[in-house]
């Protein structure tokens, strides 16, 4: 083994929901390891590959449609290869097999919510958001309703959203490099944070599109590799691996059933809430939809992105469970208190080098960040893009913003993201990325599905009730989180929660939902008759793609 690098306290950055039980970061002995050359090298030739990539699209981003949606010219396939590169995170490759391997089937409980919610874009979501937008979902939330107050409450969901999953990103990225490369972590995160930028600013969407479809070519195919090497080791017999994880296991048989932090049955259903309607209110998994050229593309589009996203978990799953037993019984991986290096988070990375060796380690480390890379490209593309289109171009500026100007916000607002997310990368380096994450899905079941759900079906939704509604979505879940155990026992050490539940979707969700309906059924004024009154010709458009090409309604 060739790593280097000097481990104070390993973070369990990437398992979902394992600071549940373990309280956050594991406490370990400083682990050194020598530099992984060959890791090193495969992740600069990344890097240079990527970066080209980048230089090509900017020749070709001349205006704002090429710079938000790639001018709308990504094809079914390619634009289902980016949304799975965009939703195989950090927290999905490394999180879910750290969390087969310390819990079993807690792991699988996660992957099953995160696809199920696809079919549900798929039927409802998908050719009615292409038919009614252009760059962002705000554009279909906002489309008959008064245009400041839904923009400025869908930017906002939106900004929230993305910078709870710019964090975990982040910190996982820096975890994961000086783990692996022998790089300070604050190092790894300013890394990160620069070629985010780079690859936003310069490129835009043609650019962070061609880096996850890359991305999604060599996960899949890594994983796939690794998947087979390892069954390998058990005669290609699923039966035997799950048999030899069970005794190898430290909960042995009870990695069979759903752990205490997932039976608790609000808990499961609020959780199961998150991670089946979240995706629905991702900004920048909504925003690749604009990126084809019409609805029948964006239906193709989820078609495939739902196979890759089932196969990838199908291997996330799996590699979990081959882990527990080639990585979790051999002590070249385990520190001096029997935990895992770095943490649960690196048992795919673990196991890549036992299957593998030393190249094999280098190539899915290399996938491993390629990973992350991408995913923080596409968050910051849509982050910036709520502030230059939505705030600047049509809120303040009324919708006569120029290309210049709105271009000149986009770029502005990228180096603004990319800066608070180095600083808050370094601030949370030992929080769990995953349960982040989750925080994040939350948010967007919370805020931005109940606004973009009733807006395309409901025709008695009223602005009011979209605002008001929304708005008590965003706070309530930011409040829940706050008061809830995470923050108010183990970051701000108090002893008891005042929201004693980690996960909170079933409440806040409610909470928006209700407040849509009471503040749109109560709502008689003027504006209220409009918004109604639009239903019909925003119902043909979102049906039958009429007018889907020229500019949003006001």
């Amino acid at each position: 083994m060739k790593r280097s690098v000097t481990l104070a306290t390993a973070a369990l950055i990437a398992a979902p929901g394992l600071a549940w039980a373990a309280g956050g970061a594991i406490e370990g002995e400083v682990a050194k390891r020598s530099v992984n050359v060959t890791a090193i090298g495969m992740f600069l030739f990344f890097v240079l590959a990527t970066l080209v990539l980048t230089a090509w699209a900017a020749r070709r981003t001349k205006s704002t449609s090429d710079f938000y949606t790639a001018g709308g010219g990504i094809t079914g396939f390619q634009n289902g290869l980016a949304i799975a590169g965009d939703y195989m995170s950090a927290a999905a490759f490394l999180g879910v097999s750290g969390m087969v391997f310390t819990k079993g089937v807690d792991g699988v409980f996660y992957t099953v919510g995160w696809t199920v919610g696809w079919p549900l874009i798929l039927f409802l979501i998908a050719e009615r958001l292409r038919n009614l937008g252009r760059f962002t979902f705000a554009d279909v939330a906002s489309f008959r309703f008064d245009q400041n107050r839904i923009r400025t409450l869908s930017a906002f969901g939106a900004l929230t959203v993305v910078i709870f999953y710019l964090i975990a990103q982040m910190v996982g990225a820096g975890k994961l490099i000086q783990l692996l490369f022998g790089l300070d972590y604050a190092y790894a995160v300013v890394l990160v944070g620069v070629l985010m930028v780079a690859y936003v600013t310069f490129g835009g969407m043609l650019a962070t599109t061609w880096v996850q479809i890359v991305k999604a070519v060599l996960l899949l195919g890594g994983c796939t590799i690794l998947v087979v090497l390892g069954l390998a080791q058990f005669g290609f017999s699923p039966e035997a691996m799950m048999q030899a994880a069970l005794d190898n296991h430290t909960l042995h048989e009870a990695i069979r059933a759903p752990s205490a932090s997932i039976s608790d049955p609000i808990t499961a259903v609020s959780l199961g809430l998150a991670l089946m309607c979240g995706p629905a209110g991702l900004p920048h998994i909504l925003m690749r939809f604009f990126t084809v050229p019409d609805a029948k593309a964006a239906r193709k589009s989820v078609f495939f992105a739902t196979g890759f996203i089932g196969y990838f978990f199908v291997l996330a799953v799996t590699i979990g469970f081959l882990a527990i037993t080639l990585v979790g019984t051999n002590p070249a991986y385990l520190d001096p208190a029997g935990k895992i290096i770095g943490g649960a988070n690196m048992a795919a990375i673990h196991l890549s080098e036992v299957v593998g060796g030393n190249v094999f380690l280098g190539f899915i480390s290399a996938v491993a960040f390629a990973t992350i890379l991408a995913v923080v490209s596409g968050l910051a593309l849509s982050g910036a893009s709520a502030v230059s289109h939505d705030l600047y171009a049509r809120v303040l500026m009324k919708g006569k913003a120029s290309d210049k100007s709105e271009m000149k916000v986009t770029r502005f607002a990228t180096l603004v993201l990319g800066a608070l997310a180095i600083v808050l990368g370094l601030a949370f380096e030992d929080q769990n990325i995953a349960f982040m994450v989750g925080l994040a899905f939350g948010l967007a079941a919370s805020v931005n599905f109940p606004v973009l759900i009733m807006s395309i079906f409901w025709r008695g939704m009223t602005t009011r009730g979209a605002f008001v509604g929304g708005l008590l979505g965003l706070v309530s879940a930011v409040a829940c989180v706050v008061l809830g155990p995470t923050v108010w026992v183990t970051v701000l050490g108090f002893e008891t929660a005042i929201f004693p539940w980690e996960q909170y979707a079933l409440f806040s969700m409610s909470i928006a939902f209700a407040g849509i309906w009471l503040f749109s059924v109560t709502d008689s004024s003027k504006r209220a008759a409009l918004d109604r009154a639009g239903f019909d010709a925003q119902f043909v458009r979102s049906e039958t793609g009429h007018g889907a090409s020229g500019a949003v309604a006001h």
